[in-house]
Parts: C-alpha cells; sequence; structure tokens
C-alpha cells in the first residue's frame, strides 16, 4: 500500500518558496499541484526529498537577497518553518519535520534574545514577486551581536545536521536522502558567515 500527498504551492520564478493550503489561491500568481506517491515498504521518495531540498535552496535565495544582514537569522528560521509546515505529518519525513522545527525556534529565539530596539521588526518579501514575503515580521539582530549571534546560528544549524545525519543510520535509503537535505542546510550557513 502506497501513501499519496498532494501540495499546492505557488510557482515563483526558477524556485518556489512556501506553500498554499488546500484550495487558496494568491492573486496574480500560479499554483502548481503536484502529487508524491511514498511506495509502502521504502523509504520516502526521492522526488519529495528534491523538492524538500529544493525547498531549502529558496530558503537561501530569500534571505540572502535580504538587503540588512540584522534580519538574516530570523529570517532564516521563518523560511525553515515555512519549510517544515509543507512536511505532511505522519510520513516518513517526520524526523525531518521536527529537526527544522526546532531549528527554527532556536534560530527564532536566539534572533529575538539579541533583538536590535532600533529597527523595526517587519515582513520582508522579494523584490521580484510580492507574493513571495514572509509569513510574519522579522525580528533584527543588533549590529553588535551580529558575529557572536552568526556563529550561534552556525552551531544551531550543525545540531540539525548532526540529528538527521544519525536519525538516518541503518537505513541506505534514508541515509542517502537526509545527507541531500543535510547538506542543503549546510549551504545556508553562508549567510550567516558575512
Amino acid at each position: 500500500m502506497s501513501k499519496c500527498f498532494h501540495f499546492i504551492g505557488l510557482a515563483l520564478g526558477v524556485l518556489s518558496v512556501g506553500h498554499l493550503p488546500m484550495g487558496a489561491r494568491a492573486q496574480g500568481s500560479a499554483s502548481v499541484l503536484y502529487t508524491v506517491v511514498v511506495p509502502a515498504g521504502e523509504f520516502g521518495s526521492v522526488n519529495f526529498t528534491r523538492q524538500l531540498v529544493s525547498s531549502l535552496a529558496s530558503a537561501k535565495v530569500f534571505c540572502g537577497g535580504i538587503d540588512k544582514s540584522a534580519y538574516r537569522v530570523d529570517c532564516l528560521a521563518e523560511r525553515l518553518q515555512v519549510v517544515s509546515d509543507t512536511i505532511p505529518e505522519g510520513s516518513d519525513y517526520d524526523e525531518v519535520r521536527q529537526v527544522l522545527n526546532e531549528t527554527s525556534a532556536d534560530l527564532a529565539r536566539l534572533a529575538r534574545t539579541n533583538r536590535d530596539t532600533s529597527l523595526p521588526s517587519a515582513p520582508a518579501s522579494r523584490r521580484t514577486d510580492s507574493a513571495d514575503r514572509t509569513t510574519r515580521a522579522l525580528t533584527p539582530v543588533s549590529s553588535a551581536a551580529q558575529a557572536e549571534v552568526g556563529r550561534q546560528a552556525i552551531a544551531i544549524l550543525e545540531e540539525a545536521q548532526t540529528q538527521l545525519l544519525r536519525s538516518a543510520e541503518g537505513s541506505n535509503s534514508r541515509s542517502i536522502q537526509y545527507a541531500q537535505i543535510s547538506q542543503a542546510i549546510d549551504s545556508t550557513k553562508v549567510l550567516l558567515r558575512s
């Protein structure tokens, strides 16, 4: 018996970021329905893993496009939550969902703890597509704390990678897919080094 999951997402340029709830439509944007079938007895779906990796790459591009580096840690937190929310509960990717949720919460907490009170909390959007915007206002990190916060955020992302890779031990197909997701998380660390 196979599991079948349906998703509706925004088609935004080359990469898609975020999703719409079932039946929702954004004005002026195209919706794309895609189906992922997870064969019984096998781990996950190569196509769904590709979608997760693509969503993480989109998060990196989106947050990298923010002019003020003060917002990047919380942007990454928000985008990881958006990616996590696209993972259906009760699937082979529950552990990925949990790791992304915890990582998102840790990054958001780090930003709030080091908030720059001289800058406003504000939503972010891509200049090329106003439909591609954060789901909440982002918290800026003070300039004095940015270097240390960047190091701590990198440590949080590395912990997420470690958790994923450890949880995949013993399963070749899970190990390959989790390694791809882990690598996509690793690529986001470049945003925190500037």
